[in-house]
């Protein structure tokens, strides 16, 4: 079997790239282990202003374009909605914060994206400090989007649920692995690049993540609720609360810590929050030490390369980069330095 393209993994970042390769007239083949990744557990949240200087996402100009224009895209062709639109309530958590983002409201680069203050309460939550509205944030179904592109890899014999294993990929004299021919293997491993041989070198920081669904009675704004934590309303009914960082226990496995981190940090926002556990959930999202994705070739054997490192960013930032590296793959463009490999070639 001869193909274009192998790509390793059906996370968002595999999905989304051998979307783009396929609408490019290639031939690709998927290859995962079904089991569930970081993608499926993130809340694939966009928020164009975060922290608590409230810093403008780096070419967020650029990239939130091309993210609603490819979901837009997605829905289109599947008939379903996955990029969802929602307006995120910022709630301050101190004056210093309140007038830092009073600071950045009135700069030109941010009043798109940040809206009216709220001085008065917001029944029913506890905002002693305050709160602003940001604006084109959104959130990403990325469970549903995934088992849709899933769908259309098997109809178009892209997909097959199996595990990878790196020993049995033959360099040369063509590049092979189990009997399929390819001109690239790209790997899309997510946190599990980290065991990679080929591409162990880089430095990731893998960060463990825990999200609660829960259920409740309450009447909630409907906007995404920023509290150093986050709310993700998905009807009246249900909502999603998240997450929590964890450098050091690197495993899917969720914990009681990781559920009172998060009930602790929502009791700040709503005291008296009635509510019952749906579910309980955690990964271990592809964070990378300088922030910023991995793409790009291996030094010695270009014929393999990475599409990875896009972390908590993934659905704001996977889109353009995707589209980007299909490029690259296709017609020999130039990768960005900022995103480029090479950066850790001293390192390999």
């Amino acid at each position: 079997m001869d193909i274009d393209f192998l790509i390793i993994g059906q996370g968002l970042a595999g999905s989304l790239l051998a979307w783009q390769l396929i609408q490019r007239g290639n031939k690709v083949l998927v290859i995962d282990n079904g089991l569930e990744n970081a993608s499926q557990v993130a809340a694939g949240l966009v928020n164009p202003v975060t922290g608590m200087c409230f810093v403008k996402s780096a070419d967020i100009d650029t990239l939130l374009p091309v993210a609603k224009q490819l979901y837009t895209e997605l829905a289109d062709f599947f008939q379903q909605d996955f990029y969802i639109e929602k307006p995120m309530l910022r709630i301050f958590n101190s004056d210093k914060e309140r007038l830092n983002c009073q600071k950045r409201a009135d700069h030109p680069e941010c009043r798109d994206y940040l809206g009216d203050s709220h001085h008065a309460p917001i029944e029913p939550l506890n905002t002693p400090f305050g709160a602003i509205t940001q604006r084109q944030t959104a959130y990403l179904l990325t469970r549903p989007l995934l088992s849709c592109l899933k769908d259309f890899f098997i109809a178009n014999n892209s997909y097959q649920q199996t595990a990878f294993d790196v020993a049995d990929i033959q360099l040369s004299p063509t590049l092979c692995w189990q009997g399929i021919v390819a001109k690239r293997i790209i790997f899309c491993e997510g946190y599990h690049a980290i065991h990679n041989p080929y591409f162990s070198w880089l430095p990731f920081q893998p960060v463990k993540g825990e999200i609660l669904t829960v259920a409740h009675h309450h009447q909630l704004p409907d906007a995404i609720l920023n509290y150093g934590q986050w709310l993700l309303p998905l009807n009246s009914q249900q909502a999603r609360i998240g997450a929590t960082f964890d450098w050091q226990d690197l495993n899917n496995q969720a914990t009681e810590l990781g559920k009172q981190t998060l009930l602790k940090g929502l009791k700040t926002l709503l005291a008296d929050f009635d509510h019952e556990i749906v579910a309980h959930q955690a990964n271990v999202r592809p964070c990378t030490l300088d922030k910023q994705p991995f793409i790009g070739f291996h030094p010695q054997h270009p014929q393999l390369a990475i599409f990875n490192g896009f972390g908590a960013k993934g659905s704001l930032q996977i889109p353009w980069h995707s589209q980007h590296f299909a490029r690259v793959l296709m017609d020999n463009r130039t990768l960005h330095s900022s995103t480029n490999i090479q950066r850790h070639y001293v390192t390999a």
